[in-house]
């Protein structure tokens, strides 16, 4: 069984994913990364280049891939969840853990990263805000939820793991 990290960019999926994989002594593998490598560029660039419809299809082709594994420990990217069928393919082949935050604190975890391609804009808040709430009904499809806001990456860390073996 895989664990899948989804949520918003700045919930700390990447951080929390590695930090359980040191626990649980398994696997990490960040999807951004892996597409990353794929693609021998950057995420902004692809964006930028090839447009957010390329990107998609090039995660869902990874989150393929990666769902033929077993016990590995997921950073999946913030926007993976808008195709169903994504979601769909990891509930199939694992548990998906949705780490959430406010707005606010999510634009202080990402203020200082010119790489998040969606938050190049002249409001990022509302931006935030936007993007949370149309991502909402996807989000709400995880199988467990923890809120980032107040709690340290191992706090975060063995919140989820407490969820999964109980």
């Amino acid at each position: 069984m895989n664990i899948y990290l989804v949520g918003f960019m700045g919930t700390g999926k990447t951080s929390v994913a590695k930090e359980i994989a040191f626990l649980l002594h398994r696997d990490f593998v960040e999807i951004d990364d892996l597409i990353e490598e794929a693609e021998r560029k950057k995420i902004v660039d692809i964006f930028r280049e090839k447009g957010e419809a390329y990107f998609r299809r090039r995660e869902k082709e990874i989150l393929e891939d990666i769902a033929k594994k077993d016990n590995l420990i997921v950073s999946c990217g913030g926007g993976i969840v808008i195709n169903q069928e994504n979601i769909e393919l990891m509930k199939k082949t694992g548990k998906v853990v949705c780490l959430k935050a406010s707005a606010d604190v999510i634009y202080e975890r990402t203020k200082k990263y010119s790489h998040r391609p969606l938050l190049n804009v002249e409001n990022p808040v509302l931006k935030i805000k936007e993007l949370l709430k149309e991502r909402d009904k996807f989000y709400r499809q995880a199988d467990f939820f923890v809120d980032t806001d107040n709690l340290s990456i191992e706090d975060v860390s063995r919140k989820i793991i407490n969820l999964l073996q109980n």
